[in-house]
């Protein structure tokens, strides 16, 4: 079979609706793959028999409730011959699928953070962020490793505390193996902990790496794919995607990419297998209509004035993957040397300018910065990236940047001053009025209620045009500055916020206080005309209900305490049917905040029947508005002494269910549940119970993922800080699980200001 020892495309396979998060080079069928998806689904890709040379799906695979981040094949035994796929997600869980159905012929259940696994000799090993490695066989876990006992499993490919940053590793033998890293490098490791080597050609982040079968690797990130032979990058093939975010190598030799743009890719050196020219020229001409922002890339500072003209590229380059910009009229266009074609290929058209300030924000890792500067410190070493926003401070910019890389604290004037230099001119929008709630912007805390449409609106369950759950008339704001959580006198300006940390820790619950008495027993009694005859509720009843709601809500001491009567009352209505139980639902809200209700429907014997009764009105499939309001019973309940004993004993099942409304879109849901894991990150303050601040981590991390909602985020920034503020142990942990890197990108919003701040004040505690 001819070769031309340089790879080209061979085929572009649609499918995925999300990015392709992972890829595995499957047993049977022979030749095929699999690949995972944000989009929750695995599929596996068999070789078409035609002269296409493309792929045709086979199989797709879903049982995971949150993104699939990645896949390993378990080899063929006795009782499954053509082998197993196994699947790790967000959703902490491990599938594991046959090739003759769509749906996992088990789960296992145990991690409390995204997984990633790996098989060995029939056994499967899964490692997580949760910092565990746990051992399965025959669907059970076997055995559980934290700290030392990981050290073990070096040689396998999951590593202990001394390279946690690493992104992904590859064996090479039974004493050395591959990884690379966020920082652009790939390392040769000794199993005995020893880095004996170091590769740099990469610009950016390294997401995944491979090892051919002679043990010539390649890996791929920063808009490209990059093929190593003897220690050198011999070949770089760019994307036209924004991240390159995983890769295999099948049986015949072909390297298969995945990428943020759902398309999976494959190229081949063999010659019988590559695109057809008119394909070739296809993704070629993609390529170049790509857009490149220099302050992201290689680039370097560009002057228009000072590039070449279009004669530049008959001079020949001078390695391959090595890129030079030319002039055409106002546009300036990116080249890269292809050394087999022995020509340069436009790899797409730069935007701006990296010494100038555009309109549009820079996507760098993932996140939106007003700039990305490139730093060259170390010469042949990768340039440094400094993102900034000008919102940020400058010199606590240039702290972190020298602390991050490691440089000497003398140079924090002259970073600082760089940094001011090269973003003259641009003006801060207007800052949020001082001395509002931080959780709404307004004087009090009001849920369920957005800050453009407060007390207006159609009743969001029945569509009339009266009763919303949740909320209420708001009573008088406080004279003078408020109080960011409870309304009180406390806080003055914002000069003082961006000084004072006075959003986290926050011990105290946080809880949905507004309601309008008169308007939610309307409904009650609306919706109890319409009800079956058999579920219609006496007069009595209504009434009953009524009095304890005042008695609840009442704003003097005159109003009589609720009688047992009315508890029992309120507890037998909440088993209405789901269609029209909300009100009662918001009475109960509203309820457990009394002490003699919290005791009452939280003590020893009755609380497990309320938790699992609110847990069942919150599965996903249930109704919004009974999702939502169970949430904020449950965070009311944590008012009580009682309530929050329950709580914490029924933590895990609670949270857990909390965390799988997260995927539903509503905002409302969000900003409750969010709520809910605060309140629970102020109970473990001062406890140090590292599995369960684990779980408050990974619940808020997971949220983060798929929360719009600015109130909602600015909660579990709350309850992420809450949770490792004075706790060395819990900072090690979110530092573990990448917490940083996935938050920074509100460091910059200042609409609402206390996201931004409160953003920054957590990035400051991790450091």
């Amino acid at each position: 079979m001819a070769s031309s020892n340089s790879y080209k495309l061979r085929c572009s396979i649609p499918g995925h609706e999300m990015d392709v998060r992972g890829l595995a080079a499957t047993v049977f069928p022979e030749g095929a793959f699999v690949s995972v998806s944000r989009d929750r689904t695995g599929r596996v890709w068999v070789p078409n028999s035609s002269s296409d040379k493309g792929f045709t799906e086979m199989h797709c695979m879903s049982g995971h409730s949150n993104f699939v981040s990645c896949v390993c094949i378990i080899a063929p035994s006795e009782t499954y011959p053509r082998g197993l796929v196994a699947t790790g997600g967000n959703d902490n869980n491990i599938c594991v699928f046959s090739l003759d159905r769509p749906q996992p012929i088990f789960t296992l259940k145990g991690h409390k953070n995204t997984v990633a696994i790996l098989p060995e000799q029939g056994l499967m090993l899964s490692g997580s962020a949760d910092k565990t490695i746990k051992l399965w066989k025959a669907g059970r876990c076997e055995k559980t490793f934290t700290g030392e006992d990981m050290q073990v499993y070096i040689g396998l490919g999951i590593l202990d505390k001394t390279i946690t940053l690493s992104k992904g590793l590859a064996v090479i033998s039974n004493t050395e193996f591959f990884s690379c890293s966020n920082d652009a490098s790939i390392r040769k490791w000794l199993v005995t902990g020893e880095c004996v080597q170091v590769y740099y050609s990469h610009t950016n982040y390294i997401y995944s790496l491979a090892v051919f079968p002679n043990s010539q690797g390649f890996t791929g990130e920063d808009r490209s794919l990059r093929i190593w032979r003897q220690g050198e990058c011999s070949q770089t093939i760019r994307l036209p995607a924004q991240s390159v975010w995983c890769c295999c190598i099948l049986p015949n030799g072909d390297i298969v990419v995945g990428a943020s743009d759902g398309i999976i890719r494959v190229f081949t050196e063999a010659e019988d297998r590559m695109a057809s020219a008119e394909d070739l020229q296809a993704f070629e001409d993609e390529l170049s209509k790509a857009t490149i922002d220099p302050k992201t890339g290689d680039l370097g500072d560009i002057k228009l004035e000072d590039l070449p003209g279009r004669e530049h590229l008959n001079e020949p380059g001078n390695r391959d993957g090595q890129t030079r910009l030319i002039k055409d009229g106002q546009k300036v266009e990116a080249y890269q040397w292809s050394v087999s074609d022995g020509r340069w290929m436009k790899i797409g058209d730069v935007v701006g300018g990296s010494n100038q300030q555009t309109s549009k924000s820079v996507m760098y890792e993932g996140k939106e910065y007003d700039y990305v500067f490139s730093i060259d410190v170390n010469e042949g070493g990768p340039s440094m990236k400094l993102p900034y926003n000008v919102t940020d401070d400058p010199w606590l910019t240039a702290h972190n940047f020298l602390q991050k890389n490691d440089l000497s604290p003398m140079f924090l004037d002259q970073v600082a001053n760089f940094i001011i230099e090269n973003t003259k001119g641009h003006v801060v929008g207007p800052a949020q009025p001082a001395g509002g709630d931080p959780f709404t912007g307004g004087a009090r805390y009001i849920p369920g209620s957005s800050s453009d449409t407060a007390g207006l609106g159609a009743d969001p369950f029945t569509g009339a045009g009266r009763y919303i759950p949740g909320s209420g008339p708001n009573p008088g704001a406080p004279v003078g500055v408020a109080d960011p959580f409870t309304g009180g006198g406390a806080y003055s300006s914002s000069a003082l916020r961006q000084t004072t940390n006075i959003y986290f820790p926050k011990t105290d619950g946080v809880t949905f206080e507004q309601a309008n008495s008169s308007q939610i027993i309307a409904k009650l009694k609306e919706l109890n005309g319409g009800a079956p005859q058999e579920h219609k509720l006496s007069e009595e009843v209504l009434e009953s209900l009524e009095r304890l709601l005042l008695s609840v809500c009442g704003l003097n001491s005159s109003e009589p305490a609720p009688t047992i009567q009315q508890i029992n009352l309120l507890w037998k209505a909440s088993h209405w049917p789901e269609d029209i139980v909300f009100p009662v639902l918001d009475i109960m809200r509203l309820a457990v905040r009394h002490p003699q209700v919290n005791e009452s429907l939280c003590g020893e014997a009755e609380g497990v029947q309320l938790c699992n009764h609110l847990l069942n009105l919150m599965r996903p499939e249930g109704r919004p508005a009974n999702q939502m309001l169970a949430l904020r019973t449950l965070c009311n309940c944590f008012s009580g002494r009682h309530g929050r004993a329950l709580l914490m004993a029924q933590r895990e099942t609670v949270l857990s269910r909390a965390a799988d409304l997260a995927t539903v879109c509503n905002k409302n849901i969000h900003i409750a549940l969010a709520t809910l894991v605060l309140n629970y990150a102020g109970c473990l303050h001062h406890q140090p119970d590292l599995e369960a601040k684990a779980q408050c981590l990974s619940v808020a991390s997971r949220a983060l993922e798929t929360v719009q909602d600015k109130e909602a985020v600015f909660r579990l920034l709350v309850a992420l800080g809450t949770t490792v503020a004075s706790d060395q142990t819990a900072q090690d942990l979110a530092r573990s699980l990448g917490v940083s890197s996935q938050i920074s990108k509100y460091s910059s919003v200042s609409d609402p200001s206390k996201v931004g701040e409160c953003c920054q004040l957590l990035l400051k505690e991790l450091q």
